[in-house]
């Protein structure tokens, strides 16, 4: 009776509120039936980041693939299981949700509906409630990115005299302290003593929250700032263009900001939800575990570098990507 009357209350929930479809059920002549959802977190569609590589990789699909896609546009939080539930009962096959927060919403939404199949973009399956085995959980190795920018950033400080960098982050959330930690750690290791500065804005959009930080922290002598908020990180480039200091971009490219960008953390969730829909396409798709996305798997990697910086450094974090690439350099720190 209470399962019942749960999905009852979820299904009248989805009548009544909820997102913005942003992109209605697209089909090509040759259609292949699959229907696949993405839900976005509260960033949006237009955080020149996450939620648009998500969105890119669900395009990619639909033109290669063949398939019907949708994209719903998340105004709350309280949002995510009266969307996701919508979609289920409009017979969508693959319900992908992009963050972190979503990760209680696809465990509730994955056990009301266990026919259907469910991805999560930052999330570990076996952190989600009763482990539904009808999920996926899409992670990255963040650290080893975080680690390139790292240590690219300390070598950049040191040109100028400088041996303090700073990260400004969003939530205090395991994607987040992934690219932190390793980013702390390269540093460290490219110049042994450099202070490297942190903080989180608690918000996801809020610009000028992210540039209180980050000029906060250039005051504290911060030569480099390194954006992990999405698109509130926005603000920490731009209080890093104001100031004559670098930035560092996070998950897209984001150089065309300006050459102050001295490279980006790349995320490739573009990559991972691609890679999702065409294992469910092709008969591979496996629930009940992770799919882990690492240098090899190109599911990180660097950005454009500015032209700005220095050549011999760029070369010297080249070598060390391969280093990592070969698993010379492990256990690179995933907490801060």
């Amino acid at each position: 009776m209470i399962g019942m009357s749960l999905v009852a209350v979820l299904a009248l929930l989805a009548t009544g509120c909820g997102g913005d479809e942003a992109a209605t059920a697209t089909t090509t002549t040759q259609a292949s039936g699959l229907k696949v959802g993405l839900i976005t977190d509260l960033g949006q569609l237009n955080d020149n980041g996450f939620n648009e590589l998500a969105y890119k990789g669900l395009k990619r699909a639909r033109h290669e693939l063949g398939v019907q896609g949708r994209v719903v546009e998340s105004r709350s939080a309280a949002d995510y299981v009266p969307n996701m539930t919508s979609l289920v009962r409009k017979g969508y096959d693959l319900i992908i949700g992009v963050g972190f927060a979503q990760g209680d919403a696809i465990a509730t939404a994955a056990k009301r509906f266990p026919d259907v199949k469910f991805a999560i973009v930052d999330v570990d399956q076996a952190a989600l409630k009763g482990k539904p085995a009808n999920v996926e959980g899409l992670l990255f190795r963040e650290e080893q990115v975080g680690y390139l920018v790292g240590y690219l950033a300390a070598l950049t400080a040191k040109r100028s005299g400088r041996e303090t960098v700073s990260a400004v982050g969003g939530f205090k959330e395991p994607p987040v302290d992934r690219f932190i930690a390793g980013y702390q750690a390269g540093a460290r290791a490219a110049v042994p003593g450099t202070t490297v500065l942190h903080g989180y804005s608690q918000d996801w959009d809020d610009q000028a929250k992210c540039k209180e930080l980050a000029l906060d922290q250039i005051a504290r002598g911060s030569e480099v700032v390194f954006q992990v908020a999405g698109g509130c990180g926005l603000g920490a480039l731009s209080a890093a263009k104001d100031k004559s200091v670098w930035g560092i971009g996070v998950d897209a490219d984001q150089s065309f900001l300006g050459p102050h960008v001295l490279t980006s953390a790349l995320k490739g969730v573009d990559q991972a939800v691609f890679l999702t829909i065409k294992a469910m396409k092709d008969g591979g798709w496996e629930g009940g575990g992770n799919a882990v996305f690492g240098l090899d798997q190109r599911g990180v990697g660097l950005g454009t570098v500015s032209p700005r910086a220095s050549k011999q450094d760029v070369a010297k974090v080249e070598k060390v990507e391969r280093r990592i690439q070969r698993g010379e350099i492990v256990n690179i720190p995933t907490s801060v």
